[in-house]
């Protein structure tokens, strides 16, 4: 019988944003110079608004947003350009992680899922450009199902498209409130902090 094995994105699979600040890599270090924007004030008015708000759970496009609040903060660019940006510069992947994935995909007893608070633009990015679509099976995000990983129905949702299985869903997260949350769904969550939590696991070291 196969297990399913779901990783978060960011401070998992990807090196920026962790729940602990100082494992963050951020992606926004030189936004003032290259792009003429603050840092702080976009996180401030944008992320922490209107991202979180509206974009993160698929009620607005990432471009729609921006479009709206990057003339106020001093860009007059192509909204499209800075997204391109950002992504660019959020994508710096745990090599060793997926890696090791790659070896646990090899295996019959298997499957392998994303279970992340995306938009859909960054997910499609994740997706096709830095080639999770390659390894995963499916990735569950917070703009599809229209609600973060802070709610029970995101473990719903993707109980539905993964199917029964002898085991609960292997999660590994960096942020303790998710994972308060999957384990309430059944699922067996480890607080990820480095990749060590992930190697000494005894179900993946079996099979590693």
């Amino acid at each position: 019988m196969t297990r399913a094995v779901v990783f978060d994105v960011d401070g998992v699979l990807v090196h920026g944003y962790h729940a602990r600040p100082e494992r963050q890599r951020r992606w926004d270090e030189n936004l003032l110079a290259d792009l003429g924007v603050d840092p702080d004030r976009f996180r401030e008015e944008f992320i922490f608004d209107i991202f979180i708000k509206k974009v993160i759970i698929g009620e607005m496009a990432l471009i729609e947003a921006l479009d709206k609040r990057l003339p106020g903060l001093g860009y007059a660019g192509s909204p499209m350009a800075f997204a391109q940006y950002w992504l660019a510069n959020d994508s710096r992947v745990n090599s060793e992680l997926l890696d090791a994935i790659r070896v646990l995909k090899a295996r019959d007893d298997v499957r392998l899922y994303v279970a992340t608070n995306q938009d859909h633009m960054r997910a499609q990015w994740l997706w096709q450009t830095l080639g999770f679509g390659d390894l995963f099976e499916d990735i569950f995000y917070s703009a599809r199902i229209g609600m973060t990983k802070a709610h029970k129905g995101f473990f719903s949702f993707a109980d539905d498209r993964m199917g029964k299985s002898d085991e609960p869903p292997l999660f590994f997260d960096d942020t303790q409130k998710v994972i308060d949350v999957a384990r309430s769904c059944g699922w067996d969550a480890v607080l990820f902090d480095t990749n060590r939590q992930f190697f000494d696991h005894p179900w993946v070291k079996a099979r590693l």
